[in-house]
């Protein structure tokens, strides 16, 4: 992987863990999501006149990979922002970022992309760091209880949210790879919008807007231009890079969200946490030299 592209990921890794702090700070969790999506979608819409390229349109196939990413995208949010109304940051997050188990076997099926041996075993560090992060001590029981968690609803739904994530990735990286990735990113963005506004015109949402614009209007100002450098960031780092490659890289967003958890939200840290920090980023650093 180029400097560059593990550069543009790891930004893009920074920029997801805050936005996801913002969701967690936030009130009525889907409305604000939804609000995020409204302050990005406005802010790329008045940066096209700075765009590095001339529009074009796209064609069927790259408006499909659009269309399913943008799907996908939006059932990760919406699993996403159900796993956090019951659980801390620093566990929701890592787990919602178990895509990384699953994009590897879907880019050797539908992308031909095979792994080196130092890049699957940078992979399977990270792996390893994410599933000891759910572990509470050092112990043969603690081994086995991510799985009893299993039966938590906020563990359930970071882990479809993860799955779900996995197929839009591929669906990214079959369509940016051949159409320019300011202008993916922007259509996908506005795809997701009109779908969130679709869900977000239920009764049961209609009263949380005004409330939620009014309490946290000062996050959702600030959450514009955060997604919006997450995801140029990342797509034009996706561009360079093998898809199993970059969505692990992208976890090292999952040490930022562990230490804002800890710092802002009050989470819990400890021996088992350092040691599941460091094993992430020296997976992140073998696929880097990979």
């Amino acid at each position: 992987m180029s400097t560059l592209a593990f550069s543009l990921i790891v930004i893009s890794a920074v920029m997801h863990a805050l936005w996801n702090l913002l969701v967690k700070r936030s009130r009525h969790k889907t409305v604000f999501i939804w609000w995020m999506f409204v302050a990005s979608g406005s802010l790329f819409t008045l940066s096209l006149p700075l765009a590095p390229e001339a529009f074009t349109w796209p064609g069927g196939r790259i408006l499909a990979m659009i269309a399913v990413g943008a799907l996908c995208f939006v059932l990760y949010h919406l699993f996403n922002g159900r796993a956090y109304r019951g659980g801390d940051l620093s566990i929701i997050y890592p787990l919602s970022q178990s895509s990384m188990i699953w994009v590897p076997l879907w880019a050797g099926i539908f992308l031909g992309e095979r792994l080196s041996l130092r890049g699957g075993g940078g992979i399977l560090l990270v792996l390893l760091g994410v599933y000891a992060l759910q572990m509470r001590r050092l112990s043969l029981v603690e081994l086995l209880r991510p799985f009893r968690d299993l039966g938590n609803p906020s563990v359930r739904a970071a882990l479809m949210a993860g799955f779900i994530y996995s197929i839009g990735s591929i669906a990214e990286k079959s369509g940016v790879g051949n159409y320019s990735p300011f202008y993916f990113t922007y259509l996908l963005v506005l795809i997701m919008l009109l779908l969130m506004t679709l869900n977000i015109c239920r009764f049961r949402y209609r009263r949380q807007i005004g409330e939620e614009l009014r309490e946290q209007w000062r996050l959702i100002l600030v959450s514009g231009p955060v997604m919006m450098a997450s995801f140029l960031t990342f797509r034009y780092g996706l561009n360079l890079s093998p898809v199993s490659y970059a969505v692990p890289v992208r976890q090292v967003s999952i040490l930022v969200g562990v230490l804002m958890g800890v710092l802002f939200l009050g989470d819990s840290f400890g021996r088992i946490r350092l040691v599941s920090a460091f094993l992430i980023f020296l997976g992140a650093v073998v696929i880097r030299f990979g």
